[in-house]
């Protein structure tokens, strides 16, 4: 990397965050940690820090959208970001209600990412060739854009909930590539892989490849030279992969981005 850049990774207390935000400091990215609490993200920026890396702390609770907004607003002191990478997810299996009222794998998964994205902009329109990275999952391609009015009301599953997140993740990085397309900031999705993370063994039971693996795509999309210029693609094993073909339907990209500003109150980004 010929130039320190500035990083934001949501979610980077543990598991694949964790690895993705150590992985970008060794690689001389100065870089946020976010953590649900300030005390988890300042251990993460201390273990950092003790190897020779550079970081700072920021915290909130991603299952509320006045927490999102105070995360926002903290960024002010580090000016120019040029990479944000949205992180962060939960899989609930039980129907739990948000701080707003939403399902709390609606409001996690997606609204914390629409709105932080939308909030960072003036820090990402400051950096030249910004990028955002929204994790999602080869689960997206399970997914419904059935949503209704995001609070879970229907027959509540898990896996459904879960699934429905994801492609909403990769709704919105097409939708918001295309928006931003003249401003030079990329926007990507990316399947981190079937890792081996407390999410995984919690919500499916199940194990699976190291987190080094799960960072390795994240790290990629965010850094690599190669990728200048590339926007509104799906990425997996770091390489372009096809994603779903309701991921590509543009009536609902823009159903949900229209929704997605409503439910959080983002201002929207005027499509070219």
């Amino acid at each position: 990397m010929s130039e320190a850049k500035s990083v934001l990774v949501t979610g980077a207390t543990d598991g694949i965050g964790k690895e993705t935000a150590e992985e970008l400091a060794r690689r001389g990215a100065r870089v946020l940690v976010h953590g649900r609490t300030l005390e988890k993200a300042e251990a993460v920026v201390s273990e950092i820090r003790r190897h020779g890396g550079r970081a700072d702390a920021v915290f909130g609770d991603l299952g509320s959208l006045d927490a999102v907004r105070a995360l926002a607003t903290s960024l002010e002191p580090f000016g120019a970001l040029d990479v944000l990478i949205n992180n962060a997810g939960i899989f609930a299996k039980e129907r739990v209600l948000s701080a707003d009222g939403f399902e709390l794998t609606l409001a996690v998964n997606h609204l914390a990412p629409f709105l932080l994205t939308h909030l960072a902009l003036p820090h990402l329109r400051k950096a030249p060739r910004a990028r955002i990275v929204n994790l999602s999952s080869v689960a997206h391609g399970r997914g419904s854009t059935d949503w209704g009015d995001g609070r879970g009301e229907r027959a509540f599953d898990g896996y459904r909930a879960y699934a429905a997140s994801k492609l909403m993740n990769v709704l919105f990085t097409y939708e918001l590539a295309r928006r931003l397309s003249p401003s030079g900031i990329a926007v990507n999705a990316v399947h981190p892989g079937v890792i081996s993370t407390k999410l995984l063994r919690t919500g499916f039971g199940m194990g699976g490849a190291s987190v080094a693996d799960g960072a390795a795509t994240s790290v990629f999309v965010a850094l690599d030279p190669s990728l200048e210029g590339v926007t509104g693609r799906y990425f997996a094993d770091r390489r372009e992969t096809p994603s779903s073909r309701a991921s590509h339907d543009e009536a609902a990209q823009l159903r949900l981005y229209v929704a997605s500003c409503e439910w959080t109150g983002a201002s929207p980004v005027a499509a070219p």
